[in-house]
């Protein structure tokens, strides 16, 4: 299997990365009185503000539709799902060898397993906000069928395409100090550029294939057809952006593996 899909090989240390990834989430909520509640506090109330913030206040209406500002409000919010996921994992990258350089220094740690556990990390807390999502849909009477059980089809690949991303910029971030400033910076771009405040089919028809270059874009709009508008991801598409992911995951990591090399003397 490691010959074919390479970048699995971090994988042989599943035990240590849960236990990494397990100490990341409870460090961030170390010394809060409410602790892990805030993972749950957080999505609830970025909810609670969309809802007010677009439906209220700015009158928006999805494609032109008045779907009601709770559906409204879970369309723009199970977009922002994918996206969050992504961009915590992408703007972690850039400092993730350099925050921890005593594991440089150790020959028999394996440091391809960092963004694997920071990419588990962001993931609890994509599911913390998936389960919010959930609550919405059920107070609105819109609860997903059976096409939720295609929800691995499409978070598998995703989780391999921002492996890629993030193998490459961790090991880029070592030689280019600079980095975190561009990244943040694109990711914010990239933001308006991902269709999470509107639909793609509201767009004109030169805009879409820019939008559609985003890799983002396949991840989000199943997502959201997953939860909001209860249909199954579309086959062919979906094999084209599981073969994406794939090959974006072994290029990162073969790209980190050669980078690493020299981490040591740089550091």
């Amino acid at each position: 299997m490691f010959s074919i899909f390479p970048f699995l090989k971090p994988l042989i240390h599943i035990t240590l990365i849960i236990r990494m990834a397990k100490r990341d989430v409870s460090s961030r909520y170390r010394g809060s009185i409410l602790g892990l509640l805030w993972s749950v506090i957080t999505p609830i109330l970025m909810l609670a503000i969309y809802t007010f913030v677009f439906s209220e206040i700015f009158k928006v209406r999805w494609g032109g539709l008045d779907y009601g500002p709770g559906e409204f409000a879970l369309r723009l919010f199970s977009g922002l799902i994918v996206f969050n996921f992504f961009s915590e994992n992408i703007n972690r990258s850039p400092n993730l060898i350099l925050e921890n350089t005593s594991f440089v220094k150790k020959v028999v740690f394996p440091l391809e397993i960092l963004p694997v556990t920071a990419t588990l990390s962001a993931l609890f807390s994509a599911m913390t906000s998936t389960g919010v999502l959930l609550i919405g849909l059920l107070l609105i009477g819109k609860l997903p069928g059976w096409p939720i059980f295609c929800l691995p089809l499409i978070w598998i690949p995703f989780v391999f395409l921002t492996w890629g991303f993030s193998w490459f910029l961790s090991g880029l971030g070592v030689y280019l100090r600079d980095l975190r400033h561009i990244v943040a910076t694109g990711v914010t771009i990239l933001l308006f550029l991902s269709p999470i405040f509107y639909p793609v089919s509201a767009l004109p028809e030169s805009m879409r294939r820019i939008i559609y270059l985003n890799p983002l874009t396949f991840f989000i709009e199943q997502n959201r057809a997953i939860f909001i508008e209860n249909r199954p991801p579309e086959t062919i598409p979906l094999i084209v952006a599981a073969a994406g992911a794939c090959f974006s995951a072994a290029i990162g990591y073969r790209l980190f593996e050669k980078m690493k090399k020299g981490f040591a003397d740089v550091i």
